[in-house]
């Protein structure tokens, strides 16, 4: 479970900002579209075949 302390004095949308980025941080909502949904073995590799050369992509036109 995730929670914050709100401090005192300090504003809502502060705190729920500061709440916002632990959620994102923590990877919840990823593992629950995990969860939710099948997905193949073969189209899980092949998501991942393509992931990694984006990010090949990626790192070589940084280099040059």
């Amino acid at each position: 479970m995730i929670g914050i302390k709100v401090h005192r004095d300090e504003p809502i949308d502060k705190a729920l900002r500061r709440f916002k980025q632990k959620f994102s941080r923590s990877g919840i909502l990823r593992e629950f579209r995990n969860r939710t949904a099948f997905v193949k073995p073969s189209v899980e590799k092949r998501l991942n075949r393509i992931k990694s050369a984006r990010k090949q992509y990626k790192i070589s036109k940084d280099q040059s």
